[in-house]
């Protein structure tokens, strides 16, 4: 069902063969999303603001553990307390500010986030210290997921699939979606956001919080391109095949290389290329 808090319908006009008519258009919503970080106990309770991002409204509190763990920020599920949006003064805003908190004892790795970060609906790194900050370390490797096989053809059918259950993307053309199938090719999750990172970490996040991890059984599909930090999150969580309907990079390669991860890039209609870890798609 398609989230009234995610979308927002405009007054346009629609211009067809020289002729102007006055009808209304439906946009995804994008605002910010302010990531707060409570741990610590008592006295010594500690509140930090660990980012801000733009994204579509929903599923915000995915979002915020997706990120926190992706980023390497927590651990584990059992890392996390609660999560919900933020009591704050200005009540117009209020929905833009979640705050996660931790269990008490747990010590968050913020080693990354010596100051505050911008991360924007297009770009997973913005605002790091340096190149070296995005190389997390994942708890996971897609070697778990040697026994895994999936059939070309069940791949070939995956877009299809993912674009039926696309509701905010038929509404408004504008979101990025992804995607986790299971070797059968049945749905597990599908998040949509403005951003492509940003569905990724809610759809990792809704895992974590289902304690589904490592999702070492599961194909991530994804509606665009691979980049190398959806190829970092996704080694994250244990993921080890992707695909992407459009093209891989070269620094997504490589990293998916080094992950054991089997990557495919390219898919759309009968075709799709592999670039890493081949023996996991079954081929006639």
């Amino acid at each position: 069902m398609i989230r009234e808090s995610s979308i927002q319908r405009v007054a346009v006009i629609k211009v067809n063969d020289d002729q102007g008519r006055s009808t209304t258009d439906t946009l995804a919503i994008e605002e910010p999303l302010e990531i707060r970080l409570a741990f610590g106990s008592g006295l010594n309770r500690v509140v930090k603001n660990v980012s801000v991002t733009m994204r579509t409204p929903g599923n915000d509190a995915e979002l915020a553990t997706g990120f926190l763990f992706t980023e390497g920020i927590i651990k584990h599920n059992k890392d996390l307390a609660s999560a919900a949006h933020a009591f704050i003064a200005c009540a117009e805003n209020k929905e833009n500010v979640i705050r996660v908190e931790l269990t008490e004892g747990v010590v968050p790795e913020l080693k990354n986030t010596e100051r505050n970060f911008y991360t924007t609906s297009s770009c997973g790194v913005c605002g790091k210290g340096s190149i070296e900050a995005i190389k997390t370390v994942s708890a996971f490797h897609a070697d778990q997921g040697n026994d895994f096989f999936i059939t070309h053809e069940l791949l070939l059918g995956l877009p299809d699939r993912l674009r039926k259950h696309q509701d905010i993307f038929d509404a408004t053309g504008g979101l990025h979606a992804c995607a986790l199938f299971d070797a059968s090719g049945e749905l597990l999750l599908l998040r949509e956001d403005v951003g492509r990172h940003n569905a990724l970490d809610k759809l990792i996040g809704a895992a974590l919080e289902r304690d589904w991890l490592p999702l070492n059984n599961s194909v991530l599909l994804l509606s665009g391109r691979a980049s190398f930090e959806l190829v970092q999150k996704a080694a994250m969580a244990g993921i080890p095949i992707i695909a992407a309907v459009g093209a891989p990079s070269s620094l997504a390669v490589q990293l998916a290389g080094e992950f054991g991860i089997t990557l495919a890039g390219f898919l759309r209609g009968q075709r799709f290329n592999i670039y890493t870890m081949e023996g996991r798609i079954l081929i006639p």
